[in-house]
This record gives structure tokens, sequence and C-alpha cells, in this order.
């Protein structure tokens, strides 16, 4: 039976949202935000000819380098100055909080509260400034080599100028990604970096459409295979919605107390999501997986234009091989990856711990286990065996579609790590909007049994 609260949001109506003033302040900023990401995206860096990066670029269509360019937004085969996106953030988040649960010092620091969170974003900021730099480095490196062999290139005068320049432009986009995403979420409506890695994804999601139709009119792509992958995604959206909204909730119960209607027991649930990560583990396992591989794929160029020049060039030429997407090396990494940060963030997300200790100092239990030390073991048990369904499910999205796609040769947009990202993005999204709505009519209806009862009164 739903809630109270339940049955009063299903009851919101859009006729209130013109007058939730906030909320659209709210929606407006995020949509001018999202714009400037976009518009970003166009601008190149300096010393690009985009002429010759745009005739260059198809020659590494299919490979990993079109797993990068989705979650840019197609920033970086235009190579702009957020062409690494947010990856870098992402990455140097991961990094701090694997410190804080390593390392005391930092672990002590978190305890801080607000000044603590202040320091590790610093730390995370600094990091994000760091592998920026090299990433970049090894861009404007493999950009002056770029489309040598085919006596083109994308550089219009390379040199220590040229990769110095490069390196600052994508520093200072990265930043400035990083501060809009801040903002978004102070600001707008969601989480903003979620928000940017999903906008980036949606603006490809029209091309990839018209490939495909194109694709089955013109006979390159079957009509029946078209047919099954629309089925497969619409299929893979209906069960990314159940899991993300399928709980485990856990009974309790607090103390008997005095009411009008005698003595009674207040009853409540704890609830558990099957997949408390969310869309974070896909998104850490690929940006751990991207941070290496634009390394060696932009060196790589370097190495091919130089043939057999040592062991350091082959190991970049064969990594680039084994690694490519689709292959069994990169699928095992990327689901290792997933797995893991499924149960790591789990951990960070929700301390049984802690949430033991709250319901003994405020009188609830579990019924049938005792406060304390067994409740603590008891929500362990139950998390991790969510847990693992959890990242059962995570792997199977990510990975089947992937490997459909690399086996059917289906554009990478349409693959699962993009749909769950989409998908569970718009769910956060539209709750946030939903919480607004129910928060403004909840005003609404304080402001008027205030003014009811302040009828008659002297």
């Amino acid at each position: 039976m739903a809630s109270a609260a339940d049955q009063f949001a299903n009851g919101l109506s859009l006729s209130k949202f013109g007058k939730a003033t906030e909320l659209k302040k709210r929606l407006w900023f995020t949509l001018g935000a999202l714009i400037i990401f976009r518009m970003l995206s166009y601008v190149p860096l300096p010393g690009i000819d985009p002429t010759q990066l745009n005739l260059l670029a198809q020659q590494t269509q299919g490979g990993v380098m079109d797993f990068f360019n989705t979650f840019s937004g197609g920033a970086l085969e235009r190579m702009s100055i957020i062409a690494l996106g947010v990856m870098p953030y992402i990455t140097a988040s991961i990094v701090v909080q694997l410190a804080t649960s390593l390392s005391p010092t930092l672990a002590a620091i978190k305890k801080e509260g607000e000044s603590g969170r202040k320091k590790l974003n610093q730390y995370t900021r600094y990091g994000t400034v760091g592998l920026t730099a090299v990433q970049g480095w090894f861009i404007a490196v493999g950009l002056e080599a770029f489309g040598a062999s085919a006596g083109a290139q994308a550089v219009v005068e390379p040199g220590m100028l040229f990769r110095v320049g490069a390196v600052i432009s994508l520093i200072g986009g990265t930043m400035f990604l990083m501060w809009l995403g801040e903002q978004i979420t102070s600001r707008g409506i969601g989480n903003g970096i979620s928000l940017i890695i999903m906008a980036g994804i949606v603006a490809h999601l029209p091309t990839t459409l018209m490939q495909l139709f194109e694709g089955s009119r013109t006979g390159t792509l079957d009509p029946m295979r078209l047919v099954l992958i629309l089925v497969a995604v619409a299929g893979l959206v209906l069960l990314i919605c159940f899991m993300e909204r399928a709980q485990r909730r856990i009974l309790i119960q607090y103390p008997k107390r005095q009411t009008q209607r005698g003595v009674q027991a207040d009853r409540s649930h704890l609830p558990l999501k099957i997949n408390t990560a969310g869309v974070i583990p896909p998104i850490f396992a690929s940006s751990l997986l991207l941070m290496p591989l634009t390394v060696s794929q932009f060196a790589g160029q370097g190495a091919a234009q130089q043939g057999e020049g040592g062991w350091w060039n082959e190991f970049i030429i064969g990594l680039n091989q084994y690694l490519t997407h689709g292959s069994p090396v990169y699928m095992l990494l990327y689901g290792a990856g997933i797995i893991f940060f499924s149960f790591f963030y789990t951990a960070v997300v929700f301390n049984p711990e802690e949430t033991a200790e709250n319901l003994k100092r405020y009188g609830g239990f579990v019924p049938g286990i005792r406060p304390g030390k067994n409740t603590e073991n008891y929500f362990d048990y139950v998390l991790t065996r969510i847990t693992v369904i959890g990242a059962a499910y995570l792997t199977f999205i990510c990975l089947v579609p992937e490997y459909l796609v690399s086996a059917l040769s289906i554009p990478f947009y349409l693959g699962g790590t993009s749909l769950l990202i989409v998908v569970n993005v718009t769910m956060d999204t539209v709750t946030q909007i939903q919480s607004h709505l129910l928060a403004h009519q909840y005003g609404d209806l304080i402001k008027k049994a205030k003014l009811k009862g302040g009828r008659g009164r002297p």
C-alpha cells in the first residue's frame, strides 16, 4: 500500500509547475549551462587545422577513441578545449576516495565535516590538474604525428609552443567543466557532472539513429536486425527502470507509545536499493580505462610513425591492439572494474555500523535481531547479497550490449553503458523535479493553513 507521501506525490499537477518560480530558475540555469557545454565542444585547440583533423579522424573510427568521444560529446573528435571532458576529474575523485579508505590521515580529514570535505575537494582539483596535464601532453604529441604517413598534418605549426598551449587549453577546459558541473549541482537541477556526461551522449543519439535508418534504407543494415536493435534498446530501458527502483525493505520497529487509539508500536522500513551505487561503477570503471588508453592511443600515433623503434613502441602498439573496444581483455578489465566499484561505492554510501548505532540511539531495532553489533552484521549480510545482484545487473547491462555492438558492428552510442547513464540520470533528475514541486505544494498548504488560523484573532 502506498504511503501518504507517495499518494500526495502522485496527486501532483503540472499546473503547479508554472507557479514554482524557484524550480523554473533552476531548470533555466541547468539548460543554459548545458548549452554552454555544447558550444565549447566546437571551440578547437589553438594551432589545430579543423579541416585536416576531420579527414584524419575517420581513420580511428570504431576504436576506443569512439568510447571517449561519446562521453565528451564529440569534443575529442573535434579536438576542442574540452576534449578530455570531465573524465580526469572523475579519475581524481576515485583516487581521493580510495586514498581516504586506505589512509588514516585522509580518513581523519573526512570526519572533520564541512572543512574536511573542502580539503578533500581541493586535493581532487589538484589531482584533476595533474591528470589533465599528463593526458594533454600525450594528446599534443600524438596530434603532431597524426596523419604524417598520409601526407597530412593536423597541427599547423608543431613544436613546443603548440604542446604547451594545448596542455594549458585542455587544463582550462576541464577545470571549467568541473566548475560548471558544481554550479549545476548547487544552483540547478540534478548532479552536474552526470548531466554533462549525459548531454554528451544524448547529443550523438539523433546522428546514430539517422545512420541506423540510413543503413537500413541503403541495404547495409538488415531491416530485421534494425528491428531487433530497437526492441533490445526498449527492453534494456525497461530493465534499467525496473532495477533502479528495486529495493530490499528492512522492517524497523520502535518502542511502544501511548496514543489516542491506545498503546501502539511505531514501524517503518529501511529501504536498501538493489543497485545502491547507481551509475557510478560504470563511469568510474570507464574513466580508469580511458585515462591510460587515451595516452596509449595518442602515443601510438608517434610509435606507428617510427616503426620498429624499440620495446617501448612495440609495447604501445601492442597495448592498443589488446585493449581495442570489444576485445576480450578490454571486456574483462571493464567488467572487473564495474564489480569492484559496485562494492566499493556501496561501502562508501552506506555504513552498516553507523546505521545500527543510530537505530540503537533512537530505540529502533530489527525484529528478531539484537541491537548493536548483531544489527550491524545483519545489515552487512543483507547489503552484501543485494550488492551481488546489483553488480551482476550492471555488468550484464554494460558488457552484453557492448559485445553485441562489437560483434554486429552497431554504433557504440547505443551501448549499454550509454543507456544506463542516460536512463539513470534522467530518473534522478525527474525525481528532484518532483521533490521541488512537492515542496512547493507543501509550502502553499502551510501558507493557507496559517491564513485560516490567523482569522478571527485580535
